[in-house]
């Protein structure tokens, strides 16, 4: 079991609330990731859990029960609670999601690395047989006035839904391989692998190449997004921001192909809602949380399909 040796406090707003939020990390000897909304009377600790996310429409991961307590994007603390080796620990926050900060993971891992952690081994989840999730299957649960909905924002975007991600065997560890198609040229069509293998040489390398890439996102399509309460914390210190001829971006990126290394880091973040180290390869194209979630419940829906370790 590995968790902090002391609390760690964060602050900073919700990307999509725009609201401030406080939020401490505490060390914890119940095995597993629980959140407490200290701002709820009575909440009961949510855990951080595939089968229990609530909704990912919101361009996020937000586990619990979104009519009542829930917490929104916690994918960047997921996935630098994994890199950090911490799989036992209990977050209080005041609000219903998490801080942006400046939109990766590696403020959450210093803060972490900075507090100290017990070391421990997490538990590894070794996938036997093929599981794919497709985009026709999310497609399929929408009703009617959402998938309409849907459509209309692809046509004026250029996207299309036909997206996948799929997890297969794999003696080596967790082999992430991530595929952006996008029609505005500066992201167009990119590719970026990372081997995770548990050992400090594939940490180094995911804080090196990925922990810093920043999430993204168009600046003409923000108005959309805070109408549909998304967005109203997003500005340059935290997101890219695609001009509106999607030929360039209104910030510096740190490197051409940030957008899909981004991508790695809310793959690593959602896989860890199993609770564990996730050994498969994992290829995803054009994925999405929502399909993220949707393989972990295929995984988890057959004992054929995995073991424990």
């Amino acid at each position: 079991m590995g968790t902090l040796k002391k609390q760690v406090e964060i602050k900073g707003k919700g990307i999509h609330s725009g609201l401030p939020v406080n939020m401490v990390v505490k060390p914890s000897k119940k095995k597993g990731i629980f959140f407490r909304r200290v701002d709820i009377s009575g909440s009961d600790l949510i855990p951080a859990t595939f089968d229990n996310v609530g909704d990912t429409k919101m361009r996020n991961t937000t586990i619990g029960n979104v009519n009542a307590a829930h917490v929104q994007t916690i994918e960047h603390l997921m996935a630098a609670l994994f890199m950090a080796g911490i799989d036992s620990a209990v977050i209080e926050i005041d609000d219903k999601e998490t801080p942006i900060l400046d939109g990766s993971a590696m403020q959450f891992y210093n803060a972490f690395i900075k507090a100290g952690v017990a070391e421990s081994k997490l538990k590894k989840i070794i996938v036997k047989r093929e599981v794919v999730a497709k985009a026709s299957e999310l497609l399929k649960e929408l009703p009617l006035s959402a998938r309409i909905k849907l459509w209309f924002f692809n046509k004026i975007s250029g996207r299309k839904s036909n997206g996948y991600v799929k997890l297969s065997p794999n003696e080596k560890g967790l082999d992430i391989t991530a595929t952006l198609i996008y029609p505005e040229k500066v992201i167009g069509s990119q590719t970026y692998s990372y081997h995770f293998d548990g050992n400090k040489k594939s940490v180094q390398s995911f804080l090196k190449n990925i922990a810093s890439a920043r999430t993204f996102g168009k600046y003409s399509e923000w108005e959309y997004l805070k109408a549909h309460g998304m967005g109203r914390g997003a500005d340059e210190t935290n997101v890219i921001a695609l001009n509106d001829k999607g030929d360039g971006t209104l910030n510096p990126v740190i490197w051409p192909d940030e957008f899909v290394r981004h991508k790695i880091i809310d793959a690593i973040g959602d896989m860890f809602t199993s609770g564990g180290f996730v050994v498969a390869k994992l290829e995803s194209y054009k994925g999405s949380h929502a399909l993220n979630n949707l393989v972990l419940k295929k995984l988890f829906s057959d004992k054929d399909n995995y073991d424990i370790i």
